[in-house]
Formats: C-alpha cells, structure tokens, sequence
C-alpha cells in the first residue's frame, strides 16, 4: 500500500514541504529502505519510532518498507521527520485512517515512549504551509504557539505519538486546536521593558548619544574605562528605538525559530533583540553557515542591536566579516552546493577600554601603558570598519553624589517617543527610496542632498576637521549625525548647535586621540 504523508525542511528563512512515499506490501521479503537524501539522524529514525509505537500498543511493520523522501535532491536533516515517518507506517499497515492525511503537514520528534519534542523552524513551516494550501498542521505542543501565528491555517498541538493517531482516528477531543489573537498579545506586549534607562544614574551625556544613535540607526562606538557603564547603557538601547512594527516581529521571530532560539511555548518576538557575543566567537557563529546552515548572531540580531563588548579583543577576521552585511543589511552564505540568504539589518554597538590597562585618559587613576601601546590598542580596530560607525563616545565614571543622587531619571519610555517622532520624519523624507528607512543608510550623494549646511555651518565644520584633526571619513557622518541631531529638534535645517554637537561624537578619528601624532 502507497501512502504519503507531508512535512517539511527549513532552508534559509524559508520552507520547501517534503512528501514522504511509503510502500509496503508490494514486494517479497523484510526490510527498511530509506532514500532521498537523508542524514544519519533521519536514518536513526526507525530504532525511536519503533520503541514510542511499541510503547503505546502499536506494532511496527514486519514487511518489506521503501519509504522516498521527495524532492529527492534536498537533504534531509534532523529528527524532526520521526512523527510523518512513523504515521506514514501506521498508515500503510491500516493502523491509521489515511483519508485526511494529505490535509497536514506533520512534523515533531519523538522520544522512546512517544513523548514529542519541540522542532526548529514551526513558525517558517507554517507560513509555507498555509501558502500551498494545507488545512492544518500537528506539531509538538510546545511549538503551538509559535505556529498559530499563521492565520487560516488550523494548529494542533500533541504532546506523544498516541494522540496524533486518535486524532488521525477520528477521535478529535485527543488533540487540542491551538488559536491565538495575534494582534491583540502583540499590541499588549510592545511597551513591556525590563532594563530601563531610569535606572541609569548620570551619565547623561551618553543617554543623549544613544538617543541619537537611536533616533537615525547610527552605529555606536562607547569609550570608557572598566567600570564606567558601558554595557549597562548599551542594553537599554532595545528600549529606547521604536516599536516592532508586525511585520518586523514576523521576520525576527522566523531567524530565531530557525536557530532554535525561542522559549518553550512562546510565540511572536514582542522586544527587539539585544545579541551580545563573547569576544572568543568564531567567523561563522557570527554571520552564520556551518555544515547544518543557521542563522549567526547578526542575523538573530536583526531589527534589534548587535553589541560588541570589548572590541579590540575579537579577532579581526572576525570583525571584518562584519563590513558587508552593515552596508548591505544582508549576508549571503554560499558553498559548492547551497548558497542561502539570511536578512542583517541591525544596530551595531560596541565598547572597548581606552588602552590595555583601561585607565588613559581616566581623571583620577594613571594610565600604566608603555609608549605607543595605546595606538597600537587602538589599531586592532580597522579603518574600513571604524568607518562604518558613525558616533564615538567617550565615557567617564560616575562620581558618588550622581550614584547616591535619589531622583529618578527619564524613563526610556519618554525618551523612545522622541526617537519615534524622528523616525517618522526621516521615514517621510525617504518614502519614495527603497531600502532607506534612517538617516544612517544614506549615501553620501544623499548626505550632501539632506544635510546641506549654510555658510557659517561650513565654516565650522572646516575649522573642526582642521583643528581637531579629523579625518575625510568623519565628514559624512558628522552630516548624517546631524541631520539625525535636527530631526530629533524638529528643525528642517541643520542649525549651528546641531553640526557643533555632531563634531563631537568622533572621539577617534582625532589623530591626536590615544597619542597618535
């Protein structure tokens, strides 16, 4: 008896069904052939269904069992496929009615007594599903949730082997239909904040500068010795940038089920992500890749921000594989035999100490670094890369009368409706150019376009690069930085303060800073 079931393989951020053809009966002999490409976790498939089918009263074929896994020329990868196998076994023994079966895609993992594991990519599968017309998919309950969000498209959610087979049966109350209000937990959710700038005591400088970085999707760059605040600033940076529109929400979610990074029975990401690898990251953790393709961190940092503690720490190879995917907003993995396309559009955020000991430049202790260990410090970060940050930050400590200081200080929520405003201003300057949405992306036949100065405002910026000796790759951002600076002003030009203020958010390209002549 021909039997087919449907599931599917996740590749890249997107989906491709996978029908699986079991016969039996039709030929002498015993056996289990399994083709079409599968992996050896596919292979092992047959000792887990065997064990979870025994356990709930169900015999395994004693019989000749051919089983394709079509498109044939697609690997297939993981344990995902143990529950379309083991019901396309029942099926093709009449143990299972096979009347409805191609209405489901069927995917989850089982465990030796038939309990299902929660799978990569429901969310992706759904979404592929829903789109060539399939009426329902069973799944694992804990990845329910997640699959819900596809509307028109009917979810039941199993906890073991057995319930899928009553269901399958006819016996409906087994399996429970999972729905959820999408709209409704995902407008309830938005403004839910855990780290917030309130906390934050002083530094109110650099609360400024992440408002800015925030407002125009600028790069970041903070400056500080160890101690000074760095990192807890940088993470409530997520806090302070606009809502996730539905839209973005969806596409984030979709990485991170990919990479199997959501939380048990979760569903939409609500919060942008805040990615914050160690400094020992290998090339590929970071754009992504590896034998079993997936998403890396700048990927699963998508619409939300990529920080870097320690920058100068990170090998180089590392950093400069970044210099793309911030231009393009997009990293393509390519191999001999797959090449797949991951979205990257993120913030990047980074932190570094100003020297190896951490103290040059520290008002109260002494820096204790030899001649030209600074520069040389400094010269671990490349050019090409620096230049695609577009605000430098220093930061000093806080002193004891602002961390003892009991006044609260402004909430994140009142700073993000300043940067909302901005965005709004700068996504009506852009709307008829596809790709831009922030001042940050704009080119620098753009920048010279939107961010003309009067003839005071080029005088000043003259007279800065000249005395501060900044360098020619400083005067495109200084613009976009203070177009951003304008638009959260609520200005249609770029005044004097704003230009003067944008000047100084670029600490390194001074060729004096750090000691360099």
């Amino acid at each position: 008896m021909l039997i087919r079931t449907f599931g599917s393989a996740v590749f890249g951020v997107g989906a491709v069904t996978i029908t699986i053809e079991v016969n039996t009966g039709q030929n002498t002999g015993i056996g289990y052939f399994l083709v079409g490409l599968p992996d050896n976790a596919v292979k092992e498939s047959l000792q887990r269904i065997e064990s979870a089918l025994k356990f709930h009263g169900y015999e395994m074929p004693r019989q000749k069992i051919v089983v394709n896994m079509a498109p044939a020329d697609i690997r297939k990868e993981g344990s995902a496929y143990d529950l379309p196998l083991a019901i396309g076994y029942m099926a093709a023994t009449e143990q299972v009615v096979s009347e409805n079966l191609e209405k489901y895609l069927i995917m989850g993992e089982l465990a030796l007594d038939g309990t299902l594991k929660p799978i990569k990519g429901a969310l992706n599968i759904a979404i592929q599903g829903r789109k060539e017309g399939f009426e329902g998919f069973i799944l694992p309950m804990e990845n329910a949730r997640e699959a819900a969000i596809v509307n028109n498209l009917k979810v039941y959610g199993a906890n073991h082997i057995g319930e899928v087979m009553d269901f399958l049966n006819g016996e409906t109350e087994k399996l429970k239909l999972v729905e959820m209000d999408t709209r409704r937990e995902f407008e309830e959710s938005l403004n839910k904040m855990v780290d917030d700038f309130e906390d934050v005591r002083g530094q109110e400088n650099i609360k400024r500068a992440l408002e800015i970085a925030a407002a125009g999707g600028h790069n970041a760059i903070l400056i500080g010795p160890p101690g000074a605040g760095k990192t807890m600033l940088a993470k409530r940076l997520p806090g302070i940038l606009p809502p996730l529109n539905l839209q973005e929400a969806l596409e984030t979610t979709k990485i991170h089920s990919v990479a199997g990074k959501l939380a048990k029975n979760s569903s939409l990401l609500y919060q942008r992500p805040f990615r914050s690898p160690h400094h020992t990251i290998s090339d590929v953790a970071l754009v992504g890749g590896g034998n079993h393709p997936s998403p890396g961190e700048i990927s699963l940092a998508h619409n939300g921000v990529l920080f870097l503690d320690e920058l100068p720490e990170f090998k180089r190879t590392v950093l400069e594989v970044m210099r793309q995917p911030l231009e393009e907003r997009r990293i393509t993995i390519s191999r001999a035999k797959f090449s797949i396309e991951y979205p990257a559009s993120f913030m990047l955020v980074a932190s570094m100490n100003p020297c190896p000991c951490g103290y040059f430049n520290h008002p109260e202790k002494d820096c204790v670094c030899g001649p030209g260990v600074v520069p040389r410090y400094l010269s671990k970060i490349s050019g090409p890369l620096l230049d695609r940050i577009d605000i430098h930050i220093e930061v000093t400590p806080v002193n004891f009368d602002q961390l003892s200081d009991r006044r609260k200080s402004e909430r994140s929520e009142t700073i993000r409706e300043r940067v909302v405003k901005a965005r709004a201003i700068q996504a009506k300057r852009y709307e008829h150019m596809d790709g831009i949405y922030c001042n940050a992306q704009m080119s620098s036949t753009m920048a010279r376009e939107y961010c003309q100065l009067s003839n005071i405002g080029q005088t000043l910026l003259k007279q800065a690069m000249n005395k501060q000796k900044l360098s020619a790759r400083a005067y495109d951002r200084i613009l976009k930085v203070a177009r951003t600076i304008s638009d959260l002003a609520g200005s249609e030009e770029i005044k004097i303060e704003h230009l003067a203020e944008a000047i100084q958010y670029r600490s390194l390209d001074r060729e004096t800073w750090g000691g360099v002549a």
